[in-house]
């Protein structure tokens, strides 16, 4: 079992002058970042696109690519923008912090413009990608020009015919609205070609892609509108329940979260197909997956759908080891990685040893006077991730600020950590430490960021999947001291032969 070391960022953080993250240059740069580093692993956010809220782990689909990551300097070296259209629109001015208003507004224009001058061009390469991907992207491509054609709104909104996704009606919305259903699909084909140009990049400095899989998926989505036999919905396509989580560390009323929950009776009784096509599409984009919400396999909080908070639910039965094994089955050389967070349950403990995932061990979770966290790491094992923070979480810097000195003391006595060395070094250098598998810290932690830095905070509803790395961040110094860290904890990067690759930046655009 090869120990290796990563970083959390995702694509939404990387510097672009286009207002958010893309596939571009700065990926790439930071795929050499990375190496240069010595870490062989990349955690990304989920690559889904974003609906109200802009969080990633609420998507339109849970096959489709965001469109926001298309980059428009390789759409303008393809041939499909100029420079004068890509620098026309505002895409707001903070390099620091995404402005998804200004971004909606206008980059699907932007889109519009590059679909009008390549759909004919790439015809015969976007009727392979349809062949390809013909599971999900006539489904996904008419929800979204239905949702443009009715201003947006949620399907469960739309007119009965095309809501309850009857097959006269998915026709006649399927013509009428031809030119969006067109759009969608070439947004699409554009996403994945850059993908995969990044994702190949990627692997020549022998990184690997780690990617998150929302256990749930939203409502208001193609998934739900398209399959709604899957999910614990009425004869009208309304939620009979909602997930949630109850009261925990993060907020006292719990987390109400919405999503749909699955008839998982139904899912058992088809062999898990949806699940497996689910995998199937998740391992086109990442090579290690990480399970969001895996206790929620065991035992999951189902939440009244008219409830205000998530309190009033109550624990339900999950699948277990009936799809754990299927994947485990179907998937034989794909890793997973179990999200274990939350109150420590025996029978969660086992579904995890069951399965045969790592778990997570978070260090600012871990540290407790009795010394009786699971976190603490002391107490890890070799199957395991071990995590500074999470994107849920305050960034090192931030969380250092609320502890109390007593408690400060102790972490600092604990992991050795010198009265001139800063705190999250040294957290950095306890988790490297670990005889965890795999350690890995946001970009955050790395660059020693505090809590003005925080990607996310749960329970909340603005300002939140916002942040940014700035241009120069990551930097050559930094590189070489996480490589040294690296080195010294057996998780720097072996030499390998690899095959030479064109230049990225002749490379980037090709499928």
């Amino acid at each position: 079992m090869e120990r290796a070391a990563g970083v959390v960022l995702a694509v939404s953080s990387l510097p672009s002058p286009y207002g958010i993250g893309t596939f571009g240059q700065a990926a790439f740069d930071f795929a050499d970042f990375t190496e240069a580093a010595g870490l062989k692993l990349w955690q990304l956010l989920p690559l889904g696109p974003t609906s109200y809220g802009d969080s990633p782990y609420q998507s339109f689909s849970t096959f489709a690519g965001n469109p926001y990551y298309i980059d428009p300097d390789l759409l303008i070296r393809d041939g499909l923008l100029t420079k004068e259209e890509a620098e026309s629109y505002d895409w707001g001015h903070d390099p620091r912090h995404v402005d998804y208003g200004r971004i909606f507004e206008s980059r699907f224009k932007l889109l519009q413009t590059a679909k009008n001058r390549g759909w004919d061009k790439d015809r015969e390469a976007v009727a392979v990608f349809e062949r390809d991907n013909a599971s999900w992207l006539k489904d996904y491509a008419l929800f979204m020009a239905c949702k443009r054609a009715f201003g947006m709104k949620a399907w469960m909104e739309w007119p009965e015919d095309i809501r309850l996704h009857r097959p006269e009606a998915v026709k006649a919305y399927s013509s009428k609205l031809r030119e969006d259903v067109e759009l969608f699909t070439y947004i699409q084909y554009l996403f994945f070609q850059q993908w995969e140009a990044l994702r190949t990049y990627v692997h020549t400095k022998g990184i690997r892609l780690i990617g998150d899989v929302p256990i749930y998926v939203a409502m208001d989505s193609a998934d739900v509108w398209a399959c709604p036999e899957m999910f614990e919905l009425d004869e009208e396509n309304k939620p009979l329940a909602v997930a949630g989580v109850p009261p925990d560390y993060f907020s006292e009323d719990g987390q109400l979260w919405g999503n749909p929950l699955y008839r998982w009776d139904r899912m058992k009784a088809d062999g898990f197909g949806w699940w497996i096509r689910r995998i199937e599409g998740a391992s086109r984009l990442y090579d290690i997956i990480r399970i969001d919400h895996f206790r929620g396999f065991d035992t999951y909080w189902s939440v009244p759908p008219e409830a205000s908070t998530a309190r009033p639910g109550h624990w339900c039965y999950g699948p277990g080891m009936d799809l754990i094994g299927v994947l485990n089955h179907w998937f034989p050389g794909l890793e997973f990685i179990a999200e274990d967070l939350g109150t420590p349950m025996d029978s969660v403990e086992k579904l995890l040893q069951d399965s045969g995932w790592p778990g997570m061990k978070v260090l600012e979770f871990a540290f407790d006077r009795e010394g009786q966290s699971r976190y603490v790491p002391h107490r890890h094992i070799e199957n395991c991730v071990c995590y500074t923070s999470t994107h849920d979480n305050v960034p090192l810097m931030g969380w250092i600020k609320d502890q109390q000195p007593d408690e400060a003391l102790y972490i600092r006595k604990y992991l050795h950590i010198q009265p001139d060395e800063p705190f999250y070094k040294g957290m950095i250098r306890g988790g490297m430490m670990s005889v965890a598998k795999y350690f890995i810290a946001p970009m955050q932690d790395y660059l020693g960021l505090d809590e003005e830095h925080t990607m996310n905070r749960p329970g909340t509803m603005a300002g939140n999947w916002q942040w940014r790395l700035l241009p120069g961040e990551a930097s050559e110094s930094l590189a070489k001291d996480i490589a040294e860290q690296t080195r010294l904890y057996g998780r720097r990067k072996c030499p390998t032969v690899i095959d030479p690759v064109e230049d990225p930046e002749t490379s980037q655009g090709e499928a």
